[in-house]
């Protein structure tokens, strides 16, 4: 079996050992051969691959990023793609294509698959937020980053009697802010699926220094945003991927509560910091358990289905149930962050 493999979207802890994983399953396990197409989709639009073989994935199990390479493409050009999939297949000689990447990368994945082209899927996003897996490789070194930048922030606000409004990824699902904020003992956390009310959290940080806690640390998802009406708030146009392009929620709910405090009120943008860098040992194992079922799947025929954690166990489930809605933080979750803020 020809394999080839490719990662699109944004980059994330786990991608490297995931197409380790792949290529040593591959070469190891059914004697194949693997092909790596460079910068994602664009790679195998304009022809841009390399062989993988063991040395090609030597010592890059815990490094950061992704050794082929990452890119977003227009919708035109994914619609392209799909149109000439099994020529596509053909051109490579290629018996599957195993795309690791989010919700975009997936649907891609989904219109390939429909279109002819055999398709292995491998979910991956920091944000947590791709149905039908119970947990997407990257998430946890991004969770561990936001909490030890928490940890480290509450020592400079309490020694300058600051608010510290830590912003962390997570455009339409809140799962970073929910779980560094309650690891890293926020006292107040924000998240896109409940809109926040400024009040409330004034009322909290004059509590809080009304108790002699001279300090508070606000953790905020990036895609959170204020009840309507309780502060100006600047939203962000679509970019020509079709995502919101955000404009600093963090930078604005600063600006609003210091200036409603008459406190020094810091934000702290911790942005891609949390995509880079040594993906945890959790990461790591998930990631080529991930890669080693995809490889295995392939061999069964299962195509166009995506790998998936359910419970402790890895499954195969259809591309078409992974992207059909995002993963948000569900109502009971909330309700059990809420009580330790």
């Amino acid at each position: 079996m020809r394999i080839g493999v490719l990662t699109a979207g944004g980059d994330c802890p786990g991608l490297n050992a995931v197409i380790r994983s792949v290529v040593h399953r591959a070469l190891t396990g059914h004697d194949d051969e693997v092909i790596g197409f460079e910068d994602g989709f664009k790679g195998l639009l304009d022809g841009h691959f390399r062989p993988l073989d063991l040395n090609a994935v030597s010592g890059i199990l815990a490094r950061g990023g992704t050794i082929l390479g990452s890119a977003r493409l227009e919708r035109n050009r994914l619609r392209e793609a799909a149109e000439s999939a099994p020529d596509l297949a053909r051109q490579y000689g290629i018996d599957v294509l195993i795309p690791i990447g989010g919700e975009g990368t997936l649907t891609a994945a989904r219109m390939l698959s429909d279109a002819g082209m055999p398709v292995v899927g491998v979910p991956k996003t920091i944000d947590n937020d791709i149905s039908s897996t119970d947990r997407t490789f990257g998430f946890d070194t991004a969770v561990g980053v936001a909490t030890e930048a928490m940890d480290r922030l509450k020592t400079t606000a309490e020694s300058h009697q600051r608010v510290m409004v830590v912003e962390v990824m997570g455009r339409h699902a809140g799962w970073i802010a929910l779980e560094s904020g309650m690891a890293g003992g926020a006292h107040g956390i924000c998240l896109p699926e409940r809109p926040f009310q400024v009040d409330d959290l004034v009322k909290m940080v004059e509590e809080r220094f009304a108790r002699g806690k001279k300090f508070a640390v606000i953790c905020v998802a990036e895609g959170a945003h204020p009840a309507e009406g309780s502060m100006d708030y600047k939203k962000g146009e679509i970019d020509q991927f079709g995502h919101e392009r955000f404009q600093g929620i963090g930078n604005q709910l600063a600006v609003e509560l210091e200036r409603r405090l008459g406190k020094e009120a810091r934000p702290v943008i911790l942005g891609h910091v949390q995509r880079g860098g040594t993906p945890t040992a959790y990461d790591r194992v998930l990631a080529t358990r991930f890669g080693w079922h995809a490889v295995e799947a392939a061999h069964r025929g299962q195509f166009g289905r995506m790998t998936a954690l359910r419970g402790t166990n890895v499954e195969m489930v259809p591309l078409a149930e992974a992207v059909t809605q995002l993963k948000t933080v569900p109502e009971d979750r909330i309700r059990e962050a809420e009580s330790v803020f």
